[in-house]
């Protein structure tokens, strides 16, 4: 894997992925930026809801179950001190469909907390406090 940031200005990057995607950067007004673009570590946060939700999807349809939305609420608590790293990190995963086997998206979350998502399970083996949990949610009848 590989990528390039450029500094453009101020407190603004772009970053671009060795599969040819960009992506702007952009820090807060107090820190030379002009707070119009997501900021490096809400990128690592995002990116690990998206490497974690894409384990548990992927999962949850190889079992057969009827999953018609899926997201991942993301919160990270910083140190105070520099530098700020995270020191816990919460995954809450709430899935929505027809008929969902609570036992299936148990078994989803966990395998992609202590199996598949390399970006959570990076975070825990460098001492990150990460936790998962999910809810269900039934889906509305389609009209």
């Amino acid at each position: 894997m590989q990528g390039t940031v450029k500094w453009l200005e101020d407190a603004m990057f772009i970053g671009e992925s060795g599969s040819g995607h960009s992506v702007v950067m952009d820090g807060p007004e107090d820190l030379g930026g002009r707070n119009q673009s997501l900021r490096p570590l809400e990128m690592l946060l995002l990116g690990t809801g998206g490497c974690a939700l894409y384990d548990v999807v992927s999962m949850l349809k190889k079992s057969r179950q009827q999953v018609t939305d899926c997201r991942v609420e993301l919160h990270a608590d910083r140190a105070d001190a520099v530098p700020a790293v995270f020191t816990t990190m919460r995954l809450h995963f709430v899935v929505t469909g027809w008929g969902l086997r609570e036992a299936q998206v148990e078994r989803a979350v966990a395998l992609s907390a202590e199996k598949y998502c390399s970006a959570s399970i990076m975070f825990a083996n460098a001492g990150v406090a990460v936790t998962h949990s999910h809810s269900i949610e039934e889906a509305a009848t389609p009209s």
